[in-house]
C-alpha cells in the first residue's frame, strides 16, 4: 500500500530531536508488544548514547517520521569495519512514502563515508513484507548464521563465571 507522503528529509539526531524520538520510540515498542521505559527514561537515554552510536532521523515540516540506528562494528571478512543497523521504524501514520528505503540509503551512504564496507542487520524471520522489503534493496539473507543474545540472568551468570585462566 503505497500512501502520499510530502517531501521529507533524512539527517542525524540533534539533542532537540530527543522528546520527539522518545515518543515515535514508545510508538515503535507498542508496535512490537514488547515492555517500554517511561518517555523520561528514554530521553536519559538518548542523552547518554554509546560511543559510536548514530542515528538517522526522517522528517517532515519538523514531524518526526522515522528513525535508523547504527554502530559500527570490528573485524568484519578481510578485517574490514562494518556498521551494525539495530534499528529501523517508520511511523505507522507515514508507511508507504518511501521513508524506509531513504533511511536505508542515507544508512548506506553514511557507512561508506565512514569507510565501512558492509551493512548488517537481523530481521524479525516471520514478517515476509519485511523480508521482500530487505530483499529488494539488494541484501541477501545470511542462512549460515545464527543469531544469539545473552540477556538478563543468563547475561549476569556469564559475566559472574570463575574465569578458568587464572585472570
Amino acid at each position: 500500500m503505497t500512501q502520499d507522503v510530502a517531501p521529507f528529509g533524512i539527517r542525524p539526531l540533534a539533542a532537540s530531536d530527543h522528546e520527539a524520538l522518545a515518543a515515535l520510540m514508545a510508538e515503535m515498542q507498542a508496535h512490537y508488544g514488547v515492555p517500554c521505559p517511561t518517555l523520561p527514561e528514554i530521553r536519559i537515554g538518548l542523552a547518554k548514547l554509546p560511543q559510536g552510536v548514530e542515528i538517522l532521523i526522517a522528517e517532515c515540516a519538523a514531524a518526526l517520521l522515522g528513525f535508523a540506528s547504527a554502530c559500527p562494528i570490528y573485524p568484519g571478512p578481510g578485517l574490514a569495519s562494518g556498521f551494525f543497523l539495530k534499528e529501523i521504524y517508520v511511523a505507522r501514520a507515514a508507511r508507504g512514502g518511501g521513508i524506509g528505503r531513504a533511511l536505508m540509503r542515507a544508512l548506506a551512504e553514511l557507512a561508506l563515508a565512514r569507510g565501512h564496507r558492509r551493512l548488517d542487520w537481523t530481521a524479525d524471520a516471520g514478517n515476509p513484507e519485511l523480508i521482500r522489503f530487505y530483499e529488494g534493496l539488494g541484501a541477501a539473507t545470511q542462512a549460515e548464521k545464527v543469531f544469539f543474545r545473552l540477556t538478563g540472568e543468563a547475561l549476569v551468570a556469564v559475566a559472574r563465571t570463575p574465569s578458568t585462566s587464572g585472570a
